[in-house]
C-alpha cells in the first residue's frame, strides 16, 4: 500500500522485532518513525492508509529513550570549565563520543570558576538539537560558586562566592549571561537564597541544592521557594543523620508542595556511592532518581593528571581524586556504565533503570513532552541495547548517529 504522500513526502521507517521502553514497561512491538518523529501507528493506518516504507529488523534489541545526562563536566580531555579560544570545537567533540554510551542530550557543566570563566564559556554554549554531528545541548548546568566552604569537595576555594545585598544581580554579575543556562546547584543555607532561587525560578532555570550543610529544613524551604533537583546525592551534603537527615531527608519529607516532585542525581559508578546507599535512595524515592555522570575531562583518557576547571586531577582506576589527596572529584564513568551499575546494585527492573537515565531527567528539565520516552509525537532519540544493557546503536531524530562495530562487540 502506498505511503499517503498529501500528509508528507518524509519516507517512513518501521523498527521491527523489538522491545519498546513504553509507559514503564518493555512491549513486543515496532517502532514506527518520520520526520524525527515516533509515529502512531493507528493514525497511519486508518487516518492516512500509509504504510512503511523501509523496515529494519531490530533481531530481538531492546529499544529505550536516548539517555539524557545533566551533569558532565567534559571528556575525552575537553574541561567545560576552561576557558579556551577552541571552547566550541571542544563541545562539539565531547557532544560527538558520548553518542556511542547512549547519550543523546545533555548539560555542559561548570563547576565552581572565577567569573571571568563564565563570561567567557557562558556565550559559546548553545542550546542545540542533536545529529550526526553529535548529542544535543539542552543549556548550561552552573555548579557554583554560591556553595559552601565546608562542603566544597573538588571546588576551589578562592572562587567561592556569597550572596551580598542584591542577591540575584549578584549572580547575574558573576555568570553574566543566563541565556543559555538550565541548572543551577547552590547552597540554600545561604543568606537571600531564597529570592535568588524564585528568580531563577520564574526564569525556567532549574534550582538544585548542593555542596551544602543545609539542614531538613532550610531544604525544604528552598523546595517550597522552587528548587526541584539534589546535586550528587550523599556527596558534598551533611551524612544522613536521625535526628536531622539534612538534605537527604528531602526523598521523605511531607513538606514537598502538593504536584511537585523532588529529584536527586546519583553518580551510579561504584564509587562515589556505595552500593547500600543507592539501594537506601532508589527505595526511598524511585520516581526521583536520576543518573548522573558527573565526568569529568579524564573520561575516555588514560589515567594520570587531568583537569577539573581550576585543579588539577589524578586518576587512578576509576577513582579522580584533587591532585596530592583522597578528595573525589568527578568521574570518570560513562552514562551507559552507570545504567548497569544502577541496575546490578539495587535489583530493580530494567525498565527502571532505563528510566532513571531517561524519563526522569526529562521530567526534571520539563521536556518529557518531547524527550525521554517513546510516545507517539515524541522526538525519535532512542538506543537499541541488548538484554545486559549494552549499547548497540545510537539514534537521534530518527537517524542511526553511532553504531557499535560488528567487529567489536
Amino acid at each position: 500500500m502506498p505511503s499517503n504522500k498529501s500528509v508528507s513526502d518524509a519516507p517512513i521507517v518501521q523498527f521491527t522485532n523489538c522491545r519498546i521502553l513504553r509507559d514503564h514497561r518493555l512491549q513486543r512491538e515496532d517502532l514506527w518513525v518520520r520526520e524525527g518523529k515516533i509515529l502512531n501507528p493507528e493514525k497511519l493506518f486508518f487516518d492516512e492508509k500509509g504504510s512503511a516504507d523501509l523496515q529494519l529488523d531490530c533481531k530481538g534489541s531492546i529499544i529505550a529513550p536516548g539517555f539524557i545526562d545533566v551533569q558532565i563536566n567534559g571528556g575525552f580531555g575537553v574541561d567545560f570549565s576552561l576557558a579556551t579560544d577552541d571552547f566550541k570545537s571542544g563541545i562539539d567533540l565531547v557532544s560527538q563520543k558520548i553518542l556511542s554510551h547512549g547519550v543523546t542530550s545533555f548539560c555542559p557543566t561548570l563547576v565552581t570558576s572565577p567569573p571571568s570563566v563564565y563570561h567567557q564559556v557562558l556565550p559559546q554554549i548553545s542550546v542545540k538539537n542533536g545529529g550526526a554531528h553529535g548529542a544535543g545541548i539542552l543549556g548550561a548546568h552552573l555548579e557554583g560558586p554560591f556553595i559552601s566552604k565546608e562542603k566544597k569537595g573538588a571546588h576551589p576555594e578562592h572562587c567561592l562566592r556569597t550572596f551580598e545585598a542584591g542577591a540575584f544581580q549578584d549572580l547575574l554579575n558573576t555568570y553574566g549571561f543566563l541565556d543559555c543556562v538550565r541548572i543551577v546547584t547552590l547552597a540554600p543555607e545561604m543568606k537571600r537564597s531564597s529570592e535568588v532561587i524564585r528568580e531563577l525560578t520564574k526564569r525556567g532555570i532549574c534550582v538544585s541544592l548542593g555542596h551544602s550543610v543545609a539542614n531538613l529544613s532550610q531544604a525544604e524551604e528552598a523546595v517550597q521557594h522552587g528548587a526541584t533537583f539534589i546535586t550528587h546525592l550523599f556527596n558534598a551534603m551533611l551524612p544522613f543523620h536521625h535526628r536531622d537527615p539534612g538534605i537527604v531527608g528531602l526523598l521523605t519529607s511531607d513538606k514537598i508542595p502538593a504536584g511537585r516532585r523532588v529529584f536527586y542525581g546519583m553518580i551510579s559508578d561504584g564509587i562515589h556511592t556505595n552500593p547500600a546507599a543507592l539501594r537506601i535512595a532508589h527505595r526511598a524515592h524511585p520516581k526521583g532518581l536520576v543518573l548522573v555522570t558527573d565526568a569529568i575531562a579524564g573520561m575516555g583518557l588514560a589515567p594520570g593528571r587531568h583537569t577539573l576547571g581550576q585543579q588539577v586531577v589524578e586518576i587512578d582506576g576509576l577513582n579522580t581524586y584533587i591532585a596530592g589527596t583522597k578528595t573525589l572529584s568527578g568521574s570518570v564513568a560513562t552514562m551507559d556504565t552507570c545504567v548497569r551499575h544502577f541496575q546490578e546494585a539495587t535489583g530493580c527492573s530494567i525498565e527502571m533503570a532505563l528510566e532513571a537515565a531517561s524519563l526522569h531527567p526529562a521530567q526534571l528539565l520539563g521536556i518529557e513532552h518531547n524527550k525521554g520516552t517513546l510516545n507517539y509525537d515524541s522526538d525519535a532519540d532512542f538506543l537499541m541495547l541488548n538484554d545486559n544493557l549494552y549499547v548497540q546503536a545510537t539514534y537521534i531524530a530518527g537517524q542511526e548517529v553511532w553504531r557499535q562495530d560488528a567487529s567489536s562487540m
